[in-house]
């Protein structure tokens, strides 16, 4: 398949490149691919590059680069690339202990009445896919996942938490994540790991990566004690 994508300038120092193969994976994978190669230490002036579902936006130094001369390297980028192939070759696994519903997880119930289902189908809906982390969401590089298969997208909170705790499991729409680190939050807690996620000691912050698999497991108030505070680590190294 072709690399096909759209580079639009965004004020005077970032672009915005969104995949056009008009296949949704492939222009995830495309753009998390562009992100991969401008944010080599060879690529001048460039700050950051945050990819997203089928866009990423490259921010750089206009005092070092260009808009043009990043245009550039993007265009030779999609030229050498194919988002046909996989993202990551040998992804890391990571398995998250959850405990569901409860002082952890206070909308299940709410969850279950929005979808039809009773609380324990939720919950195993929840536990049945291996996700792909598409991308690092907020705070704190939260993996953001493809939501499980729920009959009905479920819907934010209409009023948004001020304190949503690090370890939280949720659901918003179709996606589904764990909260990093403490923030404000609008989305449908279900559960909470004893995990440790984010560790501001540790390059890079969170352990895994786009492209990387996880799956969920569920655990009782015990083993929710016994892990509490360890941290997240995968279960399955990629392949050297």
């Amino acid at each position: 398949m072709s690399a096909s994508a759209r580079i639009q300038e965004t004020g005077e120092a970032a672009l915005r490149v969104t995949g056009t193969t008009g296949d949704r994976e492939s222009d995830w994978r495309l753009v998390h691919m562009i992100a991969r190669a401008v944010s080599v230490p060879g690529v001048p002036g460039v700050h950051s590059a945050i990819p997203t579902y089928e866009s990423v936006l490259i921010e750089f130094d206009p005092m070092i680069t260009s808009a043009a001369a990043m245009t550039a390297i993007v265009s030779v980028v999609l030229s050498e690339v194919d988002p046909s192939q996989p993202l990551t070759e040998n992804p890391r696994e990571f398995i998250v202990p959850v405990l569901y519903g409860g002082e952890g997880g206070p909308d299940l119930a709410d969850v279950a009445r929005t979808t039809g289902l009773d609380e324990e189908a939720v919950i195993e809906a929840h536990l049945a896919p291996t996700y792909v982390i598409r991308c690092l969401g907020a705070p704190g590089g939260s993996p953001m996942l493809d939501g499980p298969a729920l009959p009905v997208p479920v819907p934010r909170l209409k009023s948004p938490r001020t304190h949503v705790p690090q370890g939280a499991v949720s659901l918003a729409g179709r996606q589904a994540t764990i909260t990093p680190a403490p923030a404000p939050g609008g989305w449908s807690l279900i559960g909470r790991t004893p995990y440790t996620v984010l560790d501001l000691a540790a390059e890079p912050l969170v352990p895994y990566a786009p492209g990387d698999v996880l799956r969920f497991r569920r655990i009782d108030e015990a083993e929710f004690d016994a892990l509490r505070g360890m941290r997240l680590e995968a279960t399955k190294e990629e392949a050297k």
